[in-house]
């Protein structure tokens, strides 16, 4: 887990009080690199380090403060563990706080970023003051907006479906096949589908199938899935990449979705071990995993491991409405990708940031010199998603200036070749509070806060809880005014769930 860092002010001992900003937003700026250096040089003013410059005096010591200016992480677009709490808050559980991902809480609401034209990224830059010392900055990235579905291209998905006892459990293989009946009849008849089930063992029942005049044939293979025993979710996944293999369309967006409660108990069940096993598959040819999980008893570190390994994200449905917006609009929009391997950079001016940490994405934190090495891993987006990340930040006395600079860098999705975008914060872009904010960001606020209550606020020693925290009882109330202001459902829902967290005496 990343430990909060400081950075020494180059202004100390300056007598001001602190200023109240006032003000909004950040611009962005679009350029395909040909060098690290070039592309350095077009990031602002504290770009990443030189090739082999980390920053350490030593690899084992903590950063110098004035060069510990750097915050590097993979972007992320999974939002299951939010739907999984939300399932155990309703099923009277308190989540595991091993379960909660705060940048998954946050990705789960709509953003009004400004989109690109092209494939890659805009990037805002925005905050707002928490309290006297700190601020929350929101570093929001978009992707354009997703195609209609005449305008995208055709679609070969194989899905890969568990059918181990455990999935006889009402609103685990019940929903799926419903879900996946109804986003048959949506798909476009150039799409194709293949159909893998899995228990003991993994059976293809569907090879590719072009859909045109065949969707009869596909909705019998669904109709005919039936629950039986153990679950080998290694052999599946492995045979649904085979199957994906065999069946590869040349000008398609070639998918593996595993529909699973992810509780693996026979074969692989480690997801490095079960990705290996498919890596050629994956590297040669590109074939993403899109993981949907269902069921009370959910194997979610597994699931997401997968997901994050192979190059894909991770959502999770719970009942009719989740299965629905999951299947039958998430999914057409994640046939699509415009960017692969993204990553996302924020250097923090050490003349006016004196501490900050990013909330979330514990597990997908990059080392900052790989930020510009393509070959480590970063993240797949497709268009229409947003992705945001929320800072912390203590900045120094009467700060004025240059706060921060947020650069992403991805690879093409057809030729790799690698791109990058950056916007700017100043202090007069920082809001006097987080009333005075847009309504969106008090939403992702409002989420990362929820997530932070949830994981202990850094009861366990684990995780720093973040500065300024308002009490379940205020947050409550602040989802509810956001959910009439906003008009969105999705967070009228967010506030019925803090509500059920609640009942465990928080006032």
């Amino acid at each position: 887990m990343e430990t909060t860092h400081r950075i020494r002010g180059l202004l100390a001992g300056t007598a001001a009080a602190l200023l109240l900003l006032t003000g909004c937003g950040a611009g962005s700026s679009d350029s395909s690199t040909d060098s690290s250096a070039d592309s350095a040089e077009r990031s602002g003013d504290f770009p990443a380090p030189a090739e082999g410059d980390t920053g350490y005096e030593d690899e084992d010591q903590r950063r110098e403060p004035a060069k510990d200016h750097l915050s590097t992480f993979a972007l992320d677009v999974d939002t299951a563990s939010y739907g999984y709490a939300r399932r155990a808050l309703a099923d009277g559980d308190t989540p595991d706080p091993s379960t909660i991902r705060p940048e998954e809480f946050v990705n789960s609401f709509r953003q009004d970023y400004e989109r690109p034209d092209g494939n890659g990224f805009s990037v805002t830059v925005d905050g707002a003051r928490t309290g006297e010392d700190w601020s929350l900055l929101r570093v929001g990235l978009a992707t354009r907006t997703a195609p209609r579905t005449g305008e995208r291209p055709p679609a070969a998905l194989t899905f890969v479906i568990d059918i181990s006892g455990s999935m006889a459990e009402p609103g685990r293989l019940d929903l799926a096949k419903e879900s996946l009946g109804t986003m048959t009849d949506r798909l476009r008849d150039d799409d194709s589908v293949a159909l893998v089930t899995f228990s003991g063992e993994a059976e293809t029942v569907l090879p590719m199938t072009r859909l045109g005049d065949r969707r009869g044939r596909v909705h019998d293979a669904i109709d005919g899935l039936e629950p039986t025993d153990s679950t080998n979710l290694g052999a599946g996944v492995e045979t649904g990449y085979a199957t994906a293999v065999e069946g590869l369309r040349e000008g398609a967006t070639n998918r593996v979705v595993l529909v699973s409660d992810a509780l693996a108990n026979t074969g692989d069940t480690d997801a490095d071990t079960i990705l290996e096993r498919v890596e050629g598959a994956r590297r040669d040819h590109g074939i993403t995993l899109f993981g949907v999980g269902v069921g009370s008893d959910y194997g979610d570190a597994l699931m997401e491991r997968l997901a994050d390994k192979g190059d894909g994200h991770t959502t999770y449905v719970s009942n009719d409405g989740d299965a629905e917006k999951v299947f039958c609009e998430e999914l057409p929009r994640h046939i699509d990708l415009t960017a692969r391997d993204a990553k996302a950079q924020v250097a923090f001016d050490p003349r006016t940031v004196e501490e900050f940490r990013l909330v979330g994405y514990d597990n997908r934190r990059v080392a900052d010199d790989d930020f510009r090495d393509d070959s480590v891993d970063g993240g797949e987006v497709g268009p229409g998603h947003t992705v945001t990340a929320l800072y912390a930040v203590r900045t120094t006395p009467g700060a004025e200036g240059h706060l921060a600079t947020a650069t992403v860098r991805w690879l093409d999705p057809a030729t790799r070749t690698p791109h990058e975008t950056s916007g700017q914060l100043e202090t007069d872009a920082v809001h006097e509070d987080l009333s005075s904010a847009p309504a969106r960001f008090q939403v992702a606020a409002t989420a990362a806060y929820f997530a932070d209550a949830l994981r202990g606020g850094g009861g366990d020693g684990d995780f720093a809880p973040l500065p300024d925290a308002p009490s379940l009882t205020e947050l409550g109330k602040t989802a509810r005014t956001l959910a009439r202001r906003t008009e969105d459902p999705e967070v009228g829902r967010l506030a019925d769930t803090i509500g059920l967290a609640r009942r465990d005496g928080d006032s």
